[in-house]
């Protein structure tokens, strides 16, 4: 009956309007955040494409994770679960930034036209939806603890997929990057 149910709203497709986080615990504010950092992403990469910018930014990793194990147990989150989490997001974000360099290196024709700049355009995006994710944890915690998480999880992926309308690319960076979201008792 549960898998009729889940078929059954793969097959219907993505919903009109999300669901507000607040209305219910689940997950399509956490995925949907989580889809808008992989698809900034694009930025990244058309920021640091020809450029001697590595895809790898240890500094700047290692500060992002250092923030969120010092916000986390104010949020009533563990340290290590939500930075486990977050690299996910990073690890998500370089998978998405190594598959764009290989198509624009292919294909030279496909590079977007214009550099958008890392500090001022795309960091306080990528801050902002940090500090978005970092709630959303929070704010699914109990969901997430649930026997039920892994299945309800992978629908939400599966919708927000949908409704963004992602390639292949960004669909498996989508699903890695969520990959740790369910608690493990």
């Amino acid at each position: 009956m549960r898998l009729r149910v889940l078929c059954a709203l793969l097959v219907a497709g993505p919903p009109a309007v999300p669901a507000p986080a607040s209305a219910s615990p689940g997950f399509w504010s956490l995925t949907d955040l989580a889809a808008q950092r992989v698809q900034i992403a694009d930025k990244v990469a058309a920021a640091k494409f020809g450029t001697p910018s590595p895809i790898d930014d240890p500094v700047r990793e290692q500060r992002i994770l250092d923030s969120v194990a010092a916000k986390a147990p104010g949020l009533g989150l563990g340290a290590a679960d939500a930075v486990r989490f977050f690299r996910d997001q990073i690890e998500a974000n370089k998978l998405v930034q190594r598959g764009l360099y290989a198509r624009w290196t292919e294909d030279p024709g496909s590079r977007p036209p214009e550099r958008p700049d890392l500090a001022t355009e795309v960091r306080p995006v990528i801050d902002r939806l940090n500090a978005g994710l970092l709630t959303e944890l929070a704010q699914t915690r109990d969901a997430r603890a649930r026997r039920s998480c892994d299945v309800r999880l992978d629908v939400t992926v599966r919708l927000v997929d949908a409704r963004r309308e992602l390639d292949r690319l960004h669909s498996v960076a989508l699903g890695e990057s969520v990959r740790s979201a369910c608690s493990r008792p």
